[in-house]
């Protein structure tokens, strides 16, 4: 339940800004000045945010425009800087930003054991995907980079401790986010195949090829078949839904044998609990 107290700010997916529970509406301009500030999270030099707010504008034009919409900002404590019309503007430090959480995820994934269940909602969507200003382009591209090995990464760990299913829902992210990426659709080939789902492998493999032949006229060698088994066993694979783990060798996985003589399947350099022969 959010506090009466808070003011929010999102950009991932759309911009709203909220005063406790309530809705702020807000003109373009500055809709823009505040959704900037909160991508740069570091206070900002006027002549510089004027620039970017108002490109192709002369300087003391959009430096008229910024003052504008700072004044039209009707939420008090909202910005810092205010008072002096030549200091830098910044969100206030209370202020959240939906986008300064999905970056501490991304920071602390790493740390944060597969076993834990963990939101990451906040990692499914792009910065403002429909706003087409260059500055939003170029720290939109950086957070997708950011966001997609850091789910990238999650997927193996999750298959690595046995959670098939989340693994598979987190790779699935990174390829609604970057269809053509080839880790992304590895990590999804990956985690269908930790999950014995051979049959979902191969046509998240099919739907990558096909989208290489409609993109760049072909497919194009890309490594994921090393992933599967050889070809003489396709036709099986593409007859049944699914396979247990243990009726063929899975592509990409191989049994080493631990120290106790138990054994373990390794996945894209992560292993998967097995169980002892």
């Amino acid at each position: 339940m959010h506090r009466d107290d808070v003011r929010r700010i999102t950009v991932l997916g759309s911009f709203t800004l909220a005063d406790g529970s309530v809705a702020v509406p807000l003109g373009v301009d500055s809709r823009r000045l505040v959704a900037y500030l909160a991508v740069h999270p570091r206070p900002q030099e006027r002549a510089a945010l004027a620039a970017d707010l108002f490109p192709g504008v002369a300087a003391n034009a959009a430096a008229r425009l910024l003052r504008d919409a700072v004044d039209a900002v009707d939420v008090p404590g909202l910005l810092t800087g205010t008072d002096d019309p030549d200091a830098p503007l910044a969100l206030a430090a209370d202020v959240e930003v939906d986008l300064a959480f999905a970056m501490a995820l991304i920071r602390a994934l790493p740390t944060i054991s597969a076993d834990a269940v963990t939101d990451t909602t906040a990692l499914g969507a792009d910065i403002l995907p429909d706003w087409t200003a260059a500055w939003i382009a170029v720290e939109r591209e950086r957070f997708r980079q950011l966001r997609l090995h850091a789910v990238e990464e999650r997927s193996l760990r999750l298959s690595a401790v046995g959670r098939y299913e989340d693994a598979v829902e987190m790779a699935q992210i990174a390829v609604t986010t970057a269809p053509s990426r080839e880790s992304a659709r590895r990590a999804l080939i990956e985690a269908h195949l930790a999950q014995g789902d051979i049959a979902a492998a191969v046509a998240e493999y099919d739907q990558y090829q096909e989208l290489l032949r409609s993109s760049v006229g072909g497919p194009t060698p890309s490594g994921l078949e090393g992933l599967f088994p050889p070809a003489p066993v396709w036709p099986v694979l593409r007859a049944r839904r699914a396979m247990p783990r243990s009726a063929v060798q899975l592509p990409g996985i191989r049994s080493v044998r631990g120290a106790a003589g138990g054994t373990r399947r390794l996945v894209a350099g992560g292993s998967v609990p097995g169980t002892s022969r």
